[in-house]
């Protein structure tokens, strides 16, 4: 790191990542030397890397929002002895980039699904609330805080399969890694992307850098005659170096991969959408969505859903972890066209093994451009129950019903005011992408029942502070107004807050 004296000279406000052998590649130095004391070790922060991973059926273990009236997404809480604690991430901490996307000015939602859709493990880059605060101050919004690979500059996820020459390559001796491939020409690892000195990071998912020879020798043994490989070439190993990030496999692209997740796009027919969604345990042995009962001639089955497929995004939103219910709500809320990213048990198997999300590798997936490609079709139902056979009243003309199930963070996702006169409740803020969001609440909605009760009476509120502890679904009765001078009849400071605005992941 440089040393504090060294900054007084600094004419201008710079922006440095910096390497120091002697404190390893997590060493990149973010310098705010203008009009600060540089003997404050504050302006000295440097943005850090912690790449975290879930144990079975568990969280990252951080708590992330987005503060309002503001860019930038904050973590407010770190839950002690998870991978997130382990790994130095902190109360305040700014997140600046998903695996080796930027997300520092995207909207939040969009944050959250980048994290989920990761899957087991991701690298986040964060920055300590106070730098971030200064360098936005001192080097204005739009400054680049976060250092990223360069395009096509990335480990690689190579999967091999023997041929009559082996695997294609053979290994730097050393008691202990790490190790790099020296590769045969024209042969298999070649074929399948490994570039030429490669140091060979994970064998099946699993990390061989502190390997020792012999272990790293029975591990490719027991590969049989196929193996996945993950590596960085020289180029990927220098810049990485420099910038001081790990060589992660959330920041992997695909090569030769045996399988991939399908995109199919459904358009609903008069008899649904065709398939059967159930709730069963996967290879890995967690609870997932699976399709079943694919109806010959029916949208789903032309869209190309097979059964046996593992449901795995909506619209591109990762349902991992969801309940059946949840899912559920997010194929409705998307009407008569769907968008469903879908493995088979071979891509489920394999994902599951090198402990990587597929939705990472959709880059590398075709996938149609829009629902009238030739993979496109008229869907049918999930076999969920309409309101008439659940014995739900009719919604009169003028109102509808709205049902939520609490996200992930435990929060329904909006936020509700209410006034002395006129319209006693209203929605005054829907958190995007929320479970309100999903099922069609929008601002200025004003609430007529909750959970069959009329609203509109003294105890509204006393009943409203009781409903988190209600079981789900949340079952609203609502009645559109319109937005126009909704500004006037929403009381500053009486609103009472839903929006629970922070996401467990």
């Amino acid at each position: 790191m440089e040393k504090a004296a060294d900054l007084q000279d600094t004419a201008s406000l710079t922006l440095k990542f910096k390497f120091n052998p002697k404190l390893g590649i997590d060493n990149p130095v973010l310098s705010l030397a203008e009009d600060h004391d540089p003997s404050d070790p504050w302006s000295l922060e440097r943005p850090r890397f912690c790449l975290l991973s879930k144990e079975k059926g568990k969280s990252f273990g951080f708590h992330l929002q987005q503060e309002l009236g503001r860019a930038g997404h904050v973590v407010c809480r770190v839950d002690p002895g998870t991978s997130a604690q382990r790994q130095g991430l902190q109360e305040g901490d700014r997140i600046l980039a998903v695996n080796n996307d930027v997300v520092e000015h995207e909207d939040y939602a969009v944050v959250v699904r980048r994290i989920r859709a990761s899957g087991p493990r991701v690298l986040l880059t964060v920055l300590a609330r106070h730098a971030h605060d200064v360098a936005r101050a001192q080097l204005g919004e739009d400054a680049h805080l976060c250092p990223t690979l360069g395009p096509g500059v990335r480990p690689r996820l190579c999967h091999i399969v023997k041929d009559e020459g082996g695997f294609g390559f053979g290994v730097t001796h050393g008691n202990q890694g790490p190790f790099w491939l020296v590769l045969s020409t024209g042969g298999a690892a070649e074929r399948a992307g490994v570039p030429p000195g490669a140091r060979l990071l994970e064998v099946n998912g699993v990390s061989v850098e502190k390997f020792t020879h012999n272990q790293l020798t029975r591990k490719l043994w027991q590969s049989g005659q196929q193996v996945t490989l993950l590596v960085a070439g020289p180029e990927v190993e220098e810049q990485c170096r420099q910038l001081g990030l790990p060589l992660a496999a959330p920041l992997a692209e695909g090569w030769a991969l045996p399988t991939k997740p399908r995109c199919l796009h459904l358009e609903k027919g008069p008899q649904g959408f065709g398939f059967l969604l159930r709730e069963e345990k996967g290879p890995d042995g967690l609870p997932g969505q699976f399709l079943w009962e694919v109806d010959p001639g029916l949208p789903a089955k032309k869209a190309g859903m097979q059964a046996g497929d593992r449901l795995v995004a909506v619209a591109g939103e990762s349902v991992e972890g969801l309940g059946h219910e949840e899912t559920v709500s997010r194929i409705q809320a998307q009407g008569s066209c769907v968008s469903l990213i879908v493995v088979d048990p071979e891509a489920d198997r394999f994902f599951s093994m090198v402990r990587l999300s597929p939705l990472l590798f959709l880059e590398n997936t075709e996938a149609p451009a829009s629902p009238q490609g030739s993979s496109s079709a008229s869907l049918v139902e999930t076999e969920v129950p309409s309101l008439e056979d659940t014995g739900v009243p009719s919604v009169p003309l003028g109102s509808r019903q709205c049902f939520l199930y609490p996200g992930p963070g435990g929060g329904y996702g909006f936020r509700l005011s209410c006034v002395a006169s006129g319209p006693r409740l209203f929605i005054s803020q829907v958190t995007p992408r929320g479970s309100a969001a999903r099922a069609g609440l929008q601002v200025g909605d004003v609430i007529l029942e909750v959970n069959g009760y009329p609203v509109g009476g003294e105890n509204d509120l006393e009943r409203l502070q009781q409903l988190p502890e209600a079981e789900p679904p949340l079952c609203l009765k609502l009645a559109a107004r319109s937005l126009r001078g909704l500004e006037a009849w929403i009381p500053t400071g009486a609103a009472e807050d839903w929006a629970l605005a922070s996401d467990l992941l």
